[in-house]
């Protein structure tokens, strides 16, 4: 356990529900131009490629671990990313080492596994840029479009695939390519290539049609996820643990409490399928939705005796799902059985805990776990900060959102563009235009928003203040905002934010309050339905 320096433990300050931070920010933020800064997307749900079948590619797991972790650390923790992988490769060898493909892979794996995927795919371009001396397969074919399409845009990952010579173009390639278009929601060409890949036989096996029904879990048409189930038993393909629990995921996203527990008990009658957490956690999840607390409780014990190994990620899903039903007592139990089995608690488990007390009411026990974290964590993460500060928002107390902001700032953190937009949504409730407008030029200005579009709710809460206040300039300046950071490009986000290309030409305002929760539900808060799934659909390729 790394503890912080004690210049930084001298700026932790109490965070009882009595108490203030030292340090209010200005009502008025200075105003910035925004700026195009690069960043890590974020992205809606998706399915990978790669599953447990992981295309037949290496596993690097089963290499003895030798310079590999010191190139990703060195990689991982460069003070100034803008220099690029290359950078820390060069001067590896400049000292007389000469690197290996098995390492510069594992180094890779290791990015891709933290969504490091810019520096990843730098280290292929360093790679290419050595033919001689590296030579690439169809498993780094496919591991480098899934990166680029991550990093460059579908688009790219598209040319990419097509300068690739027909001899590579195997199953590999073909599901990277359908696994970008089902994570942009491209529903059209993920439906032609799923076309185009069994007529060459590469759909002869779950993997692309448990991508096919993540694509329509996230676009809620239920009834294709049903018939991608159909055809797999038609075609005697077997469903694998992921098919199974993707289709209780959309029975129980539809309501029926009789079809998933019909789907539970097929899954028990497949001799070849071992119900795994996440099955359980996917019912419970259900359950919890149709307000089945007691059925949720079960399924939740049912997670616990089936976690295995050093698997942190079932233990967040336990303190999220008992936070849902408030069971305080269950949440502090997990918690206290986690840190037992663990030396140390990553940042997600404090965001995961720290959001389940908040959604409990126990908001005095958040500020308590975030005073905890405070004196253990390795760096920090502004998106912990959030989940209180929206808290004291929601709850009038705009002083003490502000003071956290400041906080944040004090012990060397960055406010991200979320943490500003938070602040903008306490000054849109107490109807400050000025003051709101400021902080969302900050939240587009800030570091790293690239990709980041404010919530619906958002966006619909300051259009109506200002048509309420008559003060059109600053709607004026907060669509610019929108058009020149690109959020306009995404046609289902402007279109539900009232401003897709028909909109603006005839000067509509936002869209309906029915549209607007759609969006926020399935994109922004991307809770439940497949998100439960994702962690374990996600891997190498």
């Amino acid at each position: 356990m790394i503890l912080q320096p004690s210049s930084l433990l001298n700026h932790r300050v109490s965070l009882s529900s009595t108490s203030s931070y030292s340090r209010r920010l200005p009502c008025q933020v200075p105003q910035l131009i925004l700026s195009q800064t690069q960043s890590y997307q974020k992205l809606p749900v998706t399915c990978s490629i790669s599953q447990i079948h992981s295309y037949g590619t290496v596993d690097y797991e089963r290499r003895p671990m030798i310079k590999w972790n010191a190139i990703y650390k060195k990689i991982s923790l460069m003070e100034n990313p803008e220099l690029g992988s290359a950078s820390v490769l060069n001067e590896w060898e400049k000292g007389g080492r000469k690197l290996t493909k098995w390492e510069l892979c594992r180094v890779v794996k290791e990015l891709r596994k933290y969504k490091r995927y810019k520096q990843a795919l730098e280290v292929y371009d360093w790679m290419n840029n050595r033919e001689e001396r590296f030579r690439l397969s169809a498993s780094d074919a496919a591991i480098q479009l899934d990166l680029i399409a991550k990093v460059r845009g579908v688009s790219s990952a598209e040319d990419f695939f097509v300068q690739l010579p027909d001899t590579m173009k195997d199953k590999r390639i073909y599901g990277a390519l359908l696994n970008a278009y089902v994570r942009a929601k491209m529903r059209d060409k993920a439906e032609t290539l799923i076309d185009n890949m069994r007529g060459k036989g590469y759909a002869l096996h779950p993997l692309p049609f448990n991508v096919m029904m993540t694509l329509y879990m996230n676009l809620k048409e239920y009834d294709k996820v049903e018939s991608m189930v159909s055809e797999m038993m038609e075609k005697n393909i077997r469903l694998d643990i992921y098919s199974y629990n993707i289709w209780l995921s959309s029975c129980g996203s539809q309501g029926s409490v009789e079809k998933m527990e019909e789907v539970y008990e097929q899954m028990k009658q497949d001799q070849s399928i071992n119900p795994n957490w996440t099955t359980f956690s996917t019912m419970a999840t259900m359950y919890i939705k149709m307000g089945l607390t007691e059925k949720a409780e079960e399924c939740l014990r049912n997670v616990e005796s089936r976690i295995t190994g050093r698997d942190r990620i079932p233990y967040h899903y336990l303190i999220s799902l008992y936070g849902s039903v408030g069971n305080r007592e269950e949440v502090y139990r997990v918690w206290r059985v986690y840190k037992s089995i663990f030396p140390s608690i990553p940042n997600l488990g404090f965001h995961a805990m720290i959001s389940s007390l908040v959604r409990a009411g126990d908001i005095q026990g958040a500020e308590s776990i975030y005073e905890e974290w405070l004196t253990v964590k390795t760096s920090y993460d502004p998106r912990i900060a959030n989940l209180l500060m929206g808290w004291y928002v929601k709850e009038g107390n705009l002083d003490k959102a502000e003071s956290l902001f400041s906080h944040i700032a004090e012990v060397g953190g960055k406010p991200n563009s979320s943490s500003w937009e938070i602040l903008a949504e306490g000054h849109i409730l107490e109807k400050r235009i000025p003051e709101a407008l400021s902080c969302l030029k900050e939240a587009f200005a800030t570091e790293g928003s690239k990709g980041w579009r404010p919530k619906p709710t958002s966006v619909s809460a300051f259009f109506n203040l200002c048509e309420e206040k008559a003060d059109m300039a600053s709607r004026e300046v907060f669509v610019g905002l929108l058009r020149q950071s690109g959020c306009l490009k995404n046609e289902a986000y402007a279109s539900l934010i009232g401003l897709s290309e028909e909109a603006l030409s005839e000067s509509e305002l936002p869209m309906d309050k029915d549209r607007k929760s759609s969006y926020s539900s399935s994109d922004e808060n991307q809770d439940d339905d497949s998100e439960v799934l994702i962690n374990q659909l996600q891997g190498t390729v």
